[in-house]
């Protein structure tokens, strides 16, 4: 297998077979973001990701069971070139359940209904979606390139697809300024398409970001953790979603809240309560960019 330049993953796809089908973000614009900023997108010649996918059945065997096709936005990739990809994965790995991408709703809403069944049914199971915020201004401050309507729009046509949809919520992200918009709006964002998934990514400045020069500048203030969990609190609080799963599986969050949406919210609620108990002190302290 050929990889090109640092290859990203969600947490969830640790045991999934890497191809790289697609190199870079076509976007690659947010504020927040330092992933590929070094990299021109394009996507790969379909026949070397069948190369590679023979590479990985040549080195693995062919009981894999779960592939994930890197790298950001690989959904912008023409419906009839994944579908010979997956196809083919499926040929040379006959017991694969589970084939997901990463697609931001921008794209996914330059696909047709029926591009979407189509690609369900030869396989794609899951798509990664880094929403990050259903408010519309924050959206815009973070240079998102999408708004809280393509957002919905993409997510009921996922559902109506049939395929899961992981949407990724970026606490913090809006600042002091609009927290609470921030969590509200994007409770009334998720609630119209009850994702499979809302995880919850606690945001981290990086080096070499628009954003990580505001907080330094003092246009951005950064929560604290506790700012960060009620801002959460609000968030769940606000959910009516039916049967989405919100998790915290990601390093960068000060507490784990697990739970479906409605069942668990009053637990999950209980949980940040016990947490905001605990003295800031005691969580770690944001780096904050700097070395």
């Amino acid at each position: 297998m050929r990889y090109e330049g640092t290859v990203f993953r969600p947490p969830s796809e640790a045991h999934s077979l890497l191809i790289q089908a697609t190199i870079g973000c076509p976007h690659n614009k947010c504020s927040f973001c330092s992933m590929y900023k070094n990299t021109r997108f394009r996507i790969r010649p379909v026949q070397e990701i069948k190369e590679d996918l023979l590479a990985a059945r040549d080195y693995y065997g062919k009981y894999i069971e779960s592939i994930f096709f890197p790298d950001g936005n690989t959904i912008i990739m023409k419906t009839e070139q994944l579908l010979e990809i997956f196809n083919y994965a499926h040929e040379l790995f006959p017991e694969l359940e589970r084939i997901t991408v990463y697609g931001s709703a921008r794209f996914v809403n330059k696909k047709t209904p029926e591009d979407l069944r189509r690609l369900h049914e030869a396989g794609l199971s899951r798509l990664h979606m880094g929403m990050e915020s259903g408010d519309d201004i924050t959206l815009q401050n973070i240079n998102k390139g999408t708004n809280s309507a393509e957002i919905i729009a993409a997510g009921l046509k996922l559902k109506n697809a049939g395929i899961q949809t992981s949407e990724y919520y970026l606490v913090g992200i809006a600042g002091k300024a609009r927290w609470r918009e921030h969590a509200e709006n994007s409770a009334r964002v998720l609630s119209a398409f009850s994702p499979d998934f809302i995880r919850l990514r606690t945001f981290a400045p990086e080096h070499n970001t628009p954003i990580l020069e505001e907080i330094r500048a003092g246009s951005f203030q950064y929560l604290s953790p506790h700012e960060a969990l009620r801002e959460i609190r609000v968030l769940i609080e606000n959910l009516n979603c039916n049967n989405s799963m919100v998790l915290s599986d990601h390093v960068t969050n000060y507490w784990n809240i697990n739970g479906q949406i409605p069942n668990d919210r009053d637990k999950m609620l209980a949980e940040i309560d016990k947490a905001l108990k605990i003295d800031e002190s005691r969580f770690r302290t944001p780096n904050l960019g700097h070395s």
